[in-house]
Order: structure tokens, then sequence, then C-alpha cells
């Protein structure tokens, strides 16, 4: 057979082969670059400015309650509202097992840290996620008549934050969210400690639901 027929379209496949390889180097770049930002991308703060109340989102106990104690001897709100998530009371109250609650532990690290009890506010009614926060808070907000609230949480967190109070506030005042300073999560290399690593999964599959409109619900 006669090869020469073939030569004209050598210069092509070798054209589409580059092309090819090209795109792929591309997006093991991209990927590479995602990789390796995600964890600084998903940190956003606010500026701080006064407030109604300084928010405490469920969790990471001692930490935010810590700092919002701080920002409450700051003078930058008069009051601190809690979260009073529903589990593991209402599992254990099926079991007639007390549990006193994560509010009060929280409640407790704020007076230890100078907060008086009447500053102290747990909000209504129980939550199960970030969403049920954000909507408690913003109804507090809006009986409240304020304006603004300060809502600390941790450093991964921050973004999806500030996405689901965009989305479910329903405009009734502004969120300044803030990251305890002492948070140890490290964005630059994320992938070294598993704590990190499930914090980065969490949120971005978290905010995948958000940006979705939550498809997914949380397990009961």
């Amino acid at each position: 057979m006669d090869s020469s027929a073939d030569a004209p379209h050598a210069p092509k496949r070798h054209f589409a082969r580059a092309i090819i390889l090209t795109l792929i180097v591309g997006l093991i770049v991209l990927a590479a670059i995602i990789f390796l930002g995600v964890g600084r991308w998903l940190i956003v703060e606010d500026p701080l400015d006064k407030a109604q109340a300084i928010a405490v989102l469920s969790g990471r106990i001692p930490m935010r309650a810590k700092e919002a104690a701080r920002l409450y001897k700051a003078g930058y709100a008069p009051q601190v509202w809690l979260t009073r998530a529903n589990e593991p009371a209402a599992s254990l109250q099926e079991m007639h097992i007390a549990y006193i609650g994560e509010d009060f532990f929280n409640s407790r690290v704020l007076m230890h840290e100078g907060v008086p009890s009447n500053a102290i506010l747990v909000l209504e009614p129980p939550i199960d996620n970030t969403v049920d926060e954000v909507r408690a808070i913003a109804a507090e907000l809006e009986r409240e008549k304020g304006g603004a609230v300060i809502i600390v949480t941790t450093k991964a967190h921050t973004r999806r934050v500030r996405t689901l109070w965009k989305e479910f506030s329903g405009r009734r005042g502004r969120a300044i969210v803030r990251a305890a300073p002492t948070d140890p999560f490290a964005p630059d290399h994320w992938w070294r400690a598993t704590g990190d690593a499930l914090d980065v999964v969490r949120e971005v599959l978290g905010l995948l639901n958000a940006w979705a409109g939550l498809p997914l619900h949380p397990s009961r």
C-alpha cells in the first residue's frame, strides 16, 4: 500500500494530538491550582463594625465563644447570641439520658471570659445545621430591629456562612462574618492534617449544596 496517500493527513493528526495534550496539561495545572488554593479561598472575613449582637455558631467549643467574648469586651456589641442544637439532646432524651447542651457550655465559656449572664441569649428554635442558625439569627435581628450582627465561626466555614446569609437571611440585616483567630486551620497546606482536609471537603460540598438550592438535607 502506498503510504504517501496518508502524508497530507499527518500534520493534522499531529496538530490534533498537540491540542489534546495541551488541554490535558492545562486541566492538570488548573486542578493543581484549585487544589492548592481552595483552603485560602474558603476564608473570607468582613471588616469589624458595631452591631446589635455577636452570634456564636455551634461547634468548636471553646474557640468560637472565646472570640465572641473578646469582641464583646472590645465593645462591638451589647449582646452575645448562642444557638441550641437539636442533637444529641433529642436522641439522648429518648433514652432518658440528661444532656445539658452545647449552649450551656458556650455560655459558661462566655462568663468565664467576662461576659455577664444577662448579655447572653440562647436563640430559638433548636437548629440542625448552619442554615437553621442563619435563619434563627436573622429572625432575632429582625425582632431586635438591629441593622447588623457579627457571626463568629471558624476559618474554613466563613465563606459558606456568608453565602448562606445572602441566600437565606431574607435580607434581614447585615452579617459581619468573622473567624476565630486561634483556629489552627492551615489554608496553605490543608491536605497535611486530617482535620483540615475534612473541613475543606465538608465546606466545598456544603457550598455546592447551597449553590444548588439545598437539595441535600441534614440527617436525622
